[in-house]
């Protein structure tokens, strides 16, 4: 049977949207993709579960609606009644989105059940045994009359399934207005237009507190886009995940930059964290990762992300100086840094100044044809640029690299939250100079570690070099 091509989209932080684009080209299929401002609109047969497995997107919703702007007339009410019209002149697509959505949902339950079955079950015996226990204390403490008032949980289920297959759908509508369109209708005003439309048309009651379902409207001069949302909490909320760091899509964007490949060794001078490791090698579980950091706090917070996530296996912290890295030349083949915006230092003028030694030890020990992906400020990102170009000299940073050998391949804006970031990505040129020293240490370390059938063994192989 030919599976039913469904037509989603996705929300997306500014400047992730490209990121999105080919995360769902590779991973779904995906067809008829349209990036929109802040989103991307795709059809993919993939099912749900792979749909929501998607770590570029912020938020997950069935389309219902995309089209040409809403020329709306300046009196609010032939706006309104234009309003309804538009959106809700075909009720049939309505319901069969409505039925769709309720068998994505009736799919997402049947994923959460089956993931948690088996960890379920060896608690469930045990609290079954507590509970029958502890209801036997309870029955011989009650009269036969009080008996008779308890209903069961299974009395109590049926009933709520009975009550359930009744109600009507419950929603909320969600709008927002932008541009010279919202001087004709407010954000609220079209909600409030849409919302009695969709109980009227559709027989729906409307629920602001806690709905079964979302209706997100985005109204604009350029279009409009109507769906409904599939998830409560966002794709980008990661569960694996118990101290936060840099955004966690952005991290994983950063990580698709760096071309990892099986057996690969990536290396996170910075890790903070390990938001950035953790994302990495989730999605790339046959190469291995290591992460160094100064700050004891951090490297804390990250075994635990690591443990957590459990990684253990494939990622290695250790304390040590992004400035002084304990690693032989030209041993990893990738590495991928959130650079601090000036805090770690202290200040931003601190991080610049440290800035050329920190970016020639990430060179230093990059194999040459790795790759190197960074997330700074623009600010940083300019004296990072007049560092390239002019070069700094190889005796005032006591290290062996004779020139800069790092060419710069791509620049990504992306939104931060309060602040937008720069993602730039490098590469080490191959045909640079490198001494029989390192070249002797590269092809040691650097075959030891795609060889080692367990990487922490090949890790502290290489740190005892």
């Amino acid at each position: 049977m030919e599976k039913e091509n469904v037509r989603y989209y996705c929300t997306a932080g500014n400047g992730m949207e490209s990121f999105l684009i080919d995360e769902v080209k590779k991973k779904l299929k995906a067809e008829d993709v349209c990036r929109v401002p802040g989103k991307v609109v795709f059809s993919t047969s993939e099912s749900i579960q792979r749909v929501t497995e998607l770590k570029s997107a912020e938020r997950l919703f069935l389309l219902l609606k995309h089209d040409t702007p809403l020329n709306l007339c300046a009196k609010p009410g032939q706006a309104s009644n234009l309003l309804q019209s538009r959106l809700l002149g075909d009720i049939d697509s309505w319901t069969k989105a409505a039925a769709t959505w309720s068998r994505l949902q009736e799919e997402l339950v049947d994923r959460v059940q089956k993931v948690d079955k088996r960890g379920k079950e060896r608690i469930e015996k045990k609290r079954k045994r507590e509970n029958e226990e502890e209801e036997e204390r309870k029955r011989a403490s009650l009269d036969e009359k009080d008996r008779k008032r308890i209903k069961s949980p299974q009395d109590v289920e049926e009933t709520e399934d009975n009550d359930g297959g009744t109600d009507p759908v419950s929603f909320r509508i969600n709008c927002k207005c932008t541009g010279p369109l919202a001087r004709c209708l407010s954000s609220q005003e079209a909600g409030r237009v849409i919302g009695v439309g969709v109980s009227r048309s559709l027989g729906w009651k409307s629920d602001l507190k806690n709905p079964q379902m979302e209706i997100n409207v985005n109204l604009s001069d350029d279009q409009w886009i109507l769906g409904m949302q599939l998830t409560r909490l966002p794709l980008a909320n990661r569960s694996y995940l118990i101290n936060t760091g840099v955004r966690s899509t952005v991290a994983w964007a950063m990580a698709s930059l760096a071309h990892i490949q099986p057996g690969f060794c990536v290396l996170d001078p910075m890790c903070g964290v390990g938001t950035v490791l953790v994302e990495a090698a989730l999605e790339h579980q046959d190469a291995c990762f290591l992460g160094a950091d100064i700050d004891d706090g951090q490297l804390q917070k990250a075994n635990q992300n690591v443990a957590h996530a459990a990684l253990g296996k494939q990622i290695q912290l250790f304390k040590a100086s992004c400035m002084a890295l304990p690693l032989p030349s030209a041993s990893v083949d990738a590495v991928i840094c959130d650079l601090p915006f000036g805090r770690k230092f202290g200040t931003k003028q601190h991080m610049t100044i440290h800035l050329p030694l920190i970016i020639t030890e990430m060179q230093r020990v990059l194999r040459p044809g790795g790759f190197l992906v960074l997330l700074l400020t623009p600010q940083l990102s300019v004296h990072l640029k007049k560092h390239l170009s002019t070069g700094t000299p190889a005796q005032e940073l006591d290290t062996e690299l004779q020139c800069n050998t790092l060419e710069h391949q791509a620049t990504f804006r992306v939104s931060l939250g309060a602040i937008d970031g720069l993602i730039q990505k490098y590469v080490r040129e191959k045909n640079e100079p490198i001494n029989t020293l390192s070249v002797a240490l590269q092809a040691k370390s650097h075959s030891s570690i795609i060889r080692s059938k367990t990487f922490l063994s090949a890790f502290h192989d290489i740190m005892q070099k």
